[in-house]
């Protein structure tokens, strides 16, 4: 079992694979985004934390004054997303990484972590029954059903800004809010737009681009939040599936 981990930084971000879509060989617009965002976010204290193999096995977070989510907090960080896919699974690195990142929080005083989660497992959503074994619990709810979950190391805990609650917007077509984080969003974005272009289906696609923007939105946010006749939909990225289960309501 390989446990040599390595981070993220401005010096060899240009040469490291960013897990989740690998490429040796050809670039790919959504992983060239990813490196675009991360080369920003990386002097601000944002870590991402992976397996040295070419595997999905990684740890991103951030503190969460730093983070884009709409989240209240103060000293704490949030996790972006935990990943261990593949054969990588049911070997420990879950373990190890998320040991990784209560150690570094330890080490820099922080007050906690704390990640999105919901009452029913999301699919681009990090396991939140793992992070409870490390003792995180619901410290904030939404009424989609959306959770905030927390490991709190000095009895405070963060909240969801109250713009989260609102689930609505006055745009009755399709509507997604989205950063460049993660490398699966350009293809999305692409598919998307293809479908809705034949099938004549307006849709907007809203770019959140600062730390304001992400800080000031109507729904709770990973790095995708849709939007359909007003109400909020999901955090989940979507196949022509689960679009034309949206676009049915």
């Amino acid at each position: 079992m390989n446990t040599e981990f390595i981070n993220l930084t401005t010096e060899n971000l240009a040469d490291e694979h960013v897990c989740c879509i690998i490429r040796s060989k050809k670039s790919h617009p959504g992983i060239e985004a990813k490196r675009s965002w991360l080369a920003d976010r990386l002097p601000e204290g944002h870590v991402f934390r992976k397996l040295n193999e070419k595997a999905t096995v990684f740890i991103e977070y951030a503190p969460l004054e730093t983070a884009w989510v709409p989240i209240i907090g103060d000293n704490y960080y949030y996790i972006y997303c935990l990943w261990v896919l593949g054969n990588y699974k049911g070997k420990g690195y879950g373990k190890l990484l998320m040991e990784y990142c209560l150690a570094d929080a330890r080490e820099k005083g922080k007050s906690g972590i704390c990640m999105l989660g919901a009452a029913k497992q999301k699919a681009w959503l990090s396991d939140q029954a793992f992070v409870k074994k490390f003792g995180f619990e619901i410290v904030d709810t939404t009424p989609g059903g959306y959770q905030l979950l927390a490991l709190s190391l000095d009895g405070t805990t963060p909240e969801f800004a109250p713009n989260v609650k609102l689930h609505e917007i006055e745009t009755q077509e399709l509507t997604i809010y989205y950063t460049m984080q993660c490398p699966y969003i350009y293809q999305n974005i692409t598919r998307i737009k293809a479908y809705c272009e034949i099938n004549h289906i307006p849709v907007s696609f809203i770019q959140v681009d600062t730390l304001e923007k992400a800080r000031a939105l109507p729904c709770v946010f990973n790095n995708w939040g849709v939007f359909y006749k007003g109400k909020f939909q999901t955090v989940n990225l979507l196949d022509i599936a689960s679009l034309k289960r949206i676009l049915k309501k």
